[in-house]
């Protein structure tokens, strides 16, 4: 092996400088420092496919009925994976570990009601979060979750109040939202 020393390495004009071929490995010895002022490509990967939806408007929800949160609204939607008109579901398509994450506030929940959030996975619940207020009060449930999903996994928002009558859910404190972590 010989070695090469040298304070830059530049290639022709217009071409690219190509380091080994295929089936090499270089090797950046512990300690070394990459500076990079330039434009990275090929490294980690990406947060996608990820969503965020709201409500368009408030939506009411029947006493003691576990009720589908219908997100109309998209913030953003990397993938086209968000169903906000017919479903309300999230469908990655892409195998790997997703942040999962849903806010609901339901209005008027009194003493000792219940309110609960849930997210499904293709149509069980696989995470809620119940609260019980200790006065009367429009009542705030949120979920972080994160699962691992394969190619055909789907993800809901439900959401169910035990006041006694149907109550809405708020439009400005209600959205799911979903990112594929980067591995």
């Amino acid at each position: 092996m010989s070695k090469l020393e040298t304070n830059q390495v530049d290639p022709a004009t217009g071409t690219t400088l190509t380091l080994g071929t295929s089936g090499d490995t270089i090797a950046i010895p512990s300690g070394v420092t990459i500076a990079n002022s330039g434009t990275a490509t090929g490294f980690g990967g990406t947060m996608t496919p990820a969503f965020e939806a709201t409500l368009s408007s408030n939506q009411d929800i029947s006493n003691n009925t576990m009720t589908k949160v219908q997100l109309a609204t998209e913030i953003f939607d990397t993938d086209n994976c968000y169903d906000n008109s017919t479903n309300y579901r999230f469908t990655p398509g892409v195998a790997g570990k997703y942040v999962l994450s849903c806010t609901a506030q339901v209005q008027n929940c009194g003493n000792g009601d219940t309110f609960y959030v849930s997210i499904y996975k293709n149509g069980s619940s696989l995470k809620s979060n119940n609260i019980i207020p200790g006065a009367d009060n429009d009542l705030s449930g949120m979920i972080t979750y994160i699962d691992v999903a394969n190619t055909t996994d789907y993800y809901e928002f439900h959401a169910r109040q035990g006041s006694g009558g149907t109550q809405p859910l708020l439009s400005y404190g209600t959205w799911f939202s979903a990112y594929k972590i980067i591995e």
